[in-house]
C-alpha cells in the first residue's frame, strides 16, 4: 500500500443531506449471501427503510437476476473464491445502474481482482470489509472501510452510513489489507486471553476468580457480554481464513495464524466455534498425530524413569543440551539414557507434564514441553525428524528454573 490516508465518513443524515439528486432508501439492495453477517445486513437494512433481496449460496440457483433487478448489490460471502463464482454469475446482468459493494474478508489481490472484474461490466465497486459483527450490524455501529477508485459511491453512500461509521481506506487492496490488520488484532486478543487462562491456571487460581479479573483487564471485551449459550457472531473458522490470508501476505504473522489453525486441527475449538471457545486453554497437538508419538516416549521415560522410553523417543545420533550446574552439557544418547535409574522419582504423583507446541514442517518439526518436577521447572524445545520407522527425536535443548 503506499500514501494511504484513511478518512472518516459522515453521519448518514448528514449523506442523505448530501445526495438528494441520487435515490438512497428508494434504490433497492440484493444481499448476496445469507450466513450470520448476511442476514444481519437484510434485517438491518429493512429496519431502515431499504427495500432489500436475498440470495444464499446454499439453496443453489442463479444469483444473476436478483442482483440485476437491484440497484445496490451487497456481498456477504466466506472468500475470495465464493466472490469470483458470484461475481462471475452476476457479470452479465450488471451495468452502469449498479453498485456492488463486496463486504466479505479477503486478500489485497483479491479485492482488486474483484473490484476489475465488476469494473469490467460498467458497474461502480466498493470493497467494504467491516470491523465488527452481528450485533455491530443490528446496532449499526460497524466500522465499515471502503475502498474504490469510482468518483462517487451514489446510492451506496447512505446505505454504508445506516451500517456505521464509514473509514475510506484509499482502494481496494488497501481496505483487504486494513481488514486483516484488523483481524491480527483481534486474534492476537483471543490467544492472549487463551494463554492467560492458562497461566492462571498453571498458578493454582480458580477459574473464576481468573475471569473476574481478566474481565477487568485489557482483554476484558473479549469476554464481557458473551454467554457460552448465544450463537457465535464470528466463529473461529472465519478468524482462521482470515488469519491465513494475512500469513500469506506477511510471514511474520504464520505463528499466529497456525495456532489458530493448531486448535482446529486438534479438535479443541470445533470451526463453528466462537471466539470465546478458542479462548479456553488446552493442549494443541498438531494434526499429524504421529509426530506426538516420540514425545509421549519421552514423558513416559520420566515418569518410569526407564531409559528404554528415551531409547524409543530419540535417534541414536541424537544429543541433550542445556545448562547444568552453570555450564554447558552435551549428553549422548547413552550418556542421557545412564542419568536414569530405572525407577520412578520419588515425588513422581507431584510432577506435571504438557506439550505446549507443535509444529510440523514437512519432514521436520519443532516442539516445546514443560515439566514441573518438584521446585524444577524445566522448558524443554526438540527437533523432530519422519525417517523411515516414524517420527524420531534428533536433539533436545532444555531450560532448568528452580523457585526458591
Amino acid at each position: 500500500m503506499q500514501n494511504s490516508r484513511l478518512s472518516h465518513g459522515r453521519t448518514a443524515a448528514t449523506l442523505e443531506d448530501m445526495t438528494t439528486s441520487t435515490p438512497t432508501r428508494n434504490s433497492t439492495v440484493a444481499v448476496l449471501g445469507l450466513g450470520r453477517m448476511g442476514t444481519a445486513f437484510t434485517r438491518r437494512l429493512r429496519d431502515r427503510g431499504w427495500t432489500v433481496s436475498g440470495w444464499t449460496r446454499s439453496d443453489g440457483g442463479d444469483p444473476g437476476p436478483v442482483a440485476g433487478a437491484a440497484d445496490i448489490v451487497l456481498l456477504a460471502l466466506f472468500d475470495g473464491p465464493a466472490c469470483d463464482e458470484v461475481v462471475g454469475a452476476c457479470a452479465p446482468h450488471l451495468g452502469p445502474d449498479h453498485v456492488v459493494v463486496n463486504t466479505t474478508t479477503v486478500a489485497p489481490d483479491e479485492a482488486a481482482r474483484l473490484e476489475k472484474a465488476v469494473q469490467a461490466t460498467g458497474a461502480r465497486s466498493v470493497h467494504a470489509p467491516v470491523i465488527g459483527s452481528v450485533p455491530a450490524v443490528l446496532g449499526g455501529t460497524l466500522t465499515v472501510l471502503t475502498g474504490t477508485t469510482a468518483p462517487d459511491l451514489g446510492p451506496a453512500e447512505a446505505l454504508l452510513a445506516d451500517l456505521g461509521d464509514v473509514v475510506r481506506a484509499g482502494g481496494a487492496a488497501e481496505a483487504a489489507a486494513l481488514k486483516l490488520v484488523a483481524n491480527s488484532a483481534l486474534g492476537g486478543g483471543v490467544l492472549a486471553l487463551r494463554d492467560s487462562r492458562r497461566y492462571a491456571a498453571d498458578l493454582g487460581v480458580q477459574e473464576q476468580a481468573a475471569l473476574e479479573v481478566l474481565e477487568r483487564s485489557a482483554l476484558g471485551g473479549l469476554l464481557r457480554g458473551r454467554s457460552g449459550g448465544e450463537r457465535a457472531t464470528f466463529t473461529t473458522a472465519a478468524l482462521a481464513k482470515d488469519l491465513a490470508l494475512l500469513a500469506e501476505e506477511t510471514p511474520a504473522a504464520r505463528t499466529l495464524a497456525d495456532r489458530v489453525a493448531r486448535a482446529l486441527a486438534s479438535g479443541t475449538v470445533a470451526p463453528d466455534d466462537g471466539l470465546v471457545e478458542l479462548t479456553v486453554p488446552a493442549e494443541v497437538p498438531p494434526a499429524d498425530e504421529e509426530v506426538l508419538e516420540p514425545l509421549r516416549a519421552y514423558v513416559r521415560g520420566h515418569a518410569t524413569g526407564d531409559p528404554a522410553h528415551f531409547r524409543d523417543a530419540f535417534l541414536p545420533s541424537a544429543h541433550v543440551e542445556g545448562i547444568r550446574d552453570g555450564e554447558f552439557v552435551s549428553w549422548t544418547l547413552d550418556e542421557y539414557c545412564g542419568l536414569f535409574s530405572g525407577e520412578p522419582a520419588a515425588d513422581e504423583p507431584t510432577r506435571r507434564r504438557r506439550i505446549e507446541r507443535v509444529e510440523v514442517r514437512g519432514t521436520v518439526a519443532t516442539a516445546e514441553m514443560t515439566l514441573w518436577h518438584g521446585p524444577d521447572t524445566f522448558t524443554d524445545v526438540f527437533l523432530l525428524v519422519r525417517v523411515a520407522d516414524g517420527w524420531r527425536i534428533a536433539n533436545k535443548a532444555y531450560h532448568r528454573s528452580t523457585r526458591a
